[in-house]
Formats: structure tokens, C-alpha cells, sequence
């Protein structure tokens, strides 16, 4: 596994880059899942236009406006953390490196430093103030295209949806937040997809209306994207290890380095009594551990054992025990291999875009691909959390996690979308 970008060059090509421990792997996906999909609802949005699907709206634009002394003010403070913090790192780099997550999230930093930055952002938005008196303050007219806006749409789903994310995570796992909600919140691990995508989907919408955007064309627009950055996010989840696994794959276990071995189910009961503390830290005991044996058909021989389990070792959550002979910050295995679901995910949801970037120039009634996507996101997600390891609510003596309540009214709300689309559609051809 990668916990950052330093160890992936490492491994990879041998190069030790000490810079690129700055770098989560988890993020760096992340923020490549952001990239791939703005482009794909920019590319989309600009076809749509060209069709005569979507507008360009008037908008009136204010140029030559004075800076304020609270523009300054921001400016300042933002140039002040920045400046505190990164002139920190340079300065106990050696430290730093280590675990750059704590620094971020910590007191710690340069103080002069923070002055010097916020000082000079300060004085450089006053200087561009300065410059704007200077121009008559006229207000404009001009046309934005929804293609424009996807940089706004970019922002607010990364804002929203991080703070959705965590809100339905620590809901899912409220006796973990309960015990340490600080941390809880400001940890960068522990994020539900599904929260991120409502709340960040509320934000657009909401967004769209305001400028006058075609509701159904923008979600049709974005949802090839959404798959795919899912998909791509799921990238980030496997490489570093970041605990989304599946349950106990009992047909496999892992040495201390890492390595899977196929041996006979009842072995499981053996390698559990062996690694006692472990198990008994993470689930109370070692009764109810969830596993499910499943060894690689020979029809499948050609794959590798770690496509059916997955020991992940040096993982970025530091799970498992330890590896013996291992230095630094990540040394830790899991002692019996996992079903490694980001890696089916990243597998599906990849298909699915295709998909549906395949499809979304034949069908022509609006709202549609957006629905076919809810349906299909809602399908593959329920079916891996009958492998996955997730919180369970009891509801009527039905045992679901968030996901699959989620993803259950994903599939429903797809499909009704689809049948209220379609009406609508044949409405419209009915009076024209």
C-alpha cells in the first residue's frame, strides 16, 4: 500500500522524493476524481449548448469595483494561515514529514512566518485596490454559458461534499463520534460517499436555479462524471488502505509481510486464537467475526490470489499487526486477508461509465441519464455491502447499513425519475 505518494515512487521506480510525503495517496486521488469529472461536465455541457439544449444567460458584471477594507482584512488572514503553516513545514521539515496530517490539523506553525505571508497578500490586494480607483466602476452585461460555471460547481461539491461526507459518517458511526467528536471531524480519514453526493448535489441544484440552468440537462451532464469519479475516488480507498475493505475472506490468510495464502476454511478459528489481542481490540471478541470463505474458482486461475484477498499491508490507518522488520509510521497487516471491494468498485464503476458515456447521445429525453445512473450507482453499491464492513441498524428485524438504505432509494428514485422524465417528455411532444 501507499500512504503517500513518496512511498508509490519508492516502490515503484525507486526513487526516494522525501517532498512527496506531503502528498495522501487517498487525496491525491481525490483531487484527480474532482478533475475527471469537471471535465467531463465541462465537454458535456459544451455539446448540449451546441445542440440547442442549454443557454447561455445574461449576467450583469460589475468591473472596476474598489477593494474594501474587508477584502484586505480576508486576505490578510488567509495569507496569514498560509504563510503559518507552510513556512512551518519548511522549517521542521525533518519532523513534518513524518505525519503531516497532525501538523495540519495542529497549533503548530511559523508565526513570523504567518506575518511575513499574510502581510504581504495584505498589502498586495490593497496595492490592486489602489490600482482600481484609478478605473471608472462600470457594470456590464455578459452572456455565461453553463459550461462557465463548472469551476463553481467544482468548489461547492468539494466543500459540500466533505462536509456531507463526514456528517453521514459520524452518523453511521455515532459511538465512535461520541467518543471523540473533535477528532472525529477534523480527521481527513472516515467519509461516506453517499453523504458527499446528496449534500453537494442540494448545494448545485440550489446553485443552477438561481442562474437559470436546466436542471435536467446539468445532472444528465454530470452523471457519466460522478461515475467516474467514484470510480477513480475508489483508486484512493485501495491504494492507501484507508480501511474501505470488505469482510474476512476465511479461505485465504497473511503472513507478516504481506503475503496471501490459500488454506482450508477451518484454519480461520486457528489464525483468530493466534492473534487474540488484535481481533478482540477491534470487535470486543472473537465471536461474530465477519468473514466468508471464497477461494479463486480454477476457471479464474489467471487472476491473482489478491483479487479474491488482500492482507494490506502498510496501510495508512495502521491496521492490523505489526510487520516485523518494518520502519517508520506504516507497518502494519492485516492477519487475515480482506475482500479488497474498492478494487470491484473501481472495477464496476469504470464499466458503468463507460456505459454511460456510450449511451448519453441516444437518449433524448431529458433527466433520463441522470436516472439511469441513480439506479445503477444504487445497484452496485447494495450488492457490495453484502461483502463490506459497515455499521448495521436494526429495523424491524432487518439488519441494513446506511449504504444499502441509501442505495435502495438511489435505485427507487431512478427509476421514478425515469417513468416521471419520460411522461414529461411525451407531454411536451403530445402539445407541441
Amino acid at each position: 500500500m501507499y500512504p503517500n505518494l513518496y512511498y508509490a515512487f519508492k516502490d515503484l521506480l525507486g526513487l526516494e522524493l522525501p517532498f512527496l510525503k506531503l502528498f495522501q495517496t487517498f487525496g491525491f486521488f481525490v483531487a484527480i476524481a474532482f478533475l475527471a469529472a469537471a471535465y467531463t461536465l465541462t465537454s458535456e455541457l459544451k455539446r448540449r449548448e451546441r445542440l440547442g439544449l442549454l443557454k447561455a444567460v445574461p449576467e450583469k458584471i460589475t468591473k472596476g469595483k474598489p477593494v474594501t477594507t474587508t477584502d484586505i482584512i480576508i486576505n490578510g488572514v488567509i495569507g496569514f494561515i498560509l504563510g503559518f503553516k507552510i513556512i512551518g513545514i519548511v522549517a521542521d521539515w525533518d519532523n513534518v514529514s513524518q505525519d503531516l496530517q497532525s501538523f495540519v490539523m495542529s497549533a503548530r506553525g511559523s508565526f513570523i512566518g504567518g506575518i511575513i505571508v499574510g502581510a504581504a497578500v495584505a498589502y498586495f490586494k490593497y496595492r490592486s485596490g489602489q490600482k482600481a480607483k484609478a478605473e471608472k466602476e462600470v457594470t456590464v452585461t455578459e452572456l455565461v454559458h453553463p459550461y462557465q460555471r463548472v469551476p463553481d460547481f467544482t468548489v461547492m461539491a468539494a466543500v459540500a461534499g466533505l462536509i456531507g461526507a463526514k456528517i453521514f459518517h459520524n452518523l453511521e458511526n455515532w459511538g465512535d463520534f461520541v467518543q471523540d467528536p473533535i477528532g472525529s471531524l477534523l480527521s481527513f480519514s472516515g467519509l461516506t460517499f453517499y453523504g458527499g453526493l446528496i449534500v453537494a448535489s442540494i448545494v448545485i441544484i440550489r446553485y443552477a436555479r438561481k442562474k437559470k440552468i436546466d436542471i435536467l440537462q446539468l445532472i444528465d451532464s454530470a452523471a457519466p462524471g460522478l461515475m467516474l469519479a467514484y470510480g477513480v475516488g475508489r483508486m484512493g480507498c485501495h491504494f492507501s488502505g484507508d480501511g474501505d475493505w470488505g469482510i474476512y475472506n476465511s479461505a485465504y490468510v497473511t503472513d507478516t509481510t504481506g503475503h496471501v495464502t490459500q488454506v482450508d476454511p477451518s484454519r480461520f478459528q486457528e489464525v483468530l486464537k493466534a492473534n487474540e489481542q488484535f481481533f478482540a481490540r477491534q470487535y470486543g471478541s472473537l465471536e461474530h467475526i465477519p468473514h466468508a470463505a471464497f477461494a479463486k474458482p480454477q476457471g479464474l486461475s489467471f487472476l491473482p490470489d489478491w483479487f479474491f484477498a488482500y492482507g494490506y499491508p502498510h496501510n495508512v490507518i495502521n491496521e492490523g499487526v505489526l510487520m516485523p522488520g518494518c520502519t517508520g509510521r506504516y507497518c502494519s497487516v492485516l492477519p487475515i486477508s480482506v475482500y479488497p471491494t474498492a478494487l470491484y468498485e473501481i472495477i464496476a464503476c469504470l464499466l458503468l461509465f463507460a456505459l454511460l458515456w456510450s449511451i448519453r447521445k441516444k437518449i433524448k429525453v431529458p433527466g433520463m441519464v441522470f436516472g439511469i445512473y441513480l439506479m445503477l450507482n444504487g445497484i452496485e453499491r447494495f450488492f457490495i455491502e453484502k461483502i463490506r464492513v459497515n455499521t448495521k441498524y436494526d429495523i424491524f428485524g432487518f439488519h441494513p447499513t446506511q449504504a444499502e438504505i441509501i442505495s435502495s432509494l438511489m435505485v427507487i428514485g431512478g427509476a421514478v425519475l425515469i417513468w416521471y422524465c419520460r411522461k414529461l417528455y411525451n407531454s411536451a411532444k403530445t402539445i407541441s
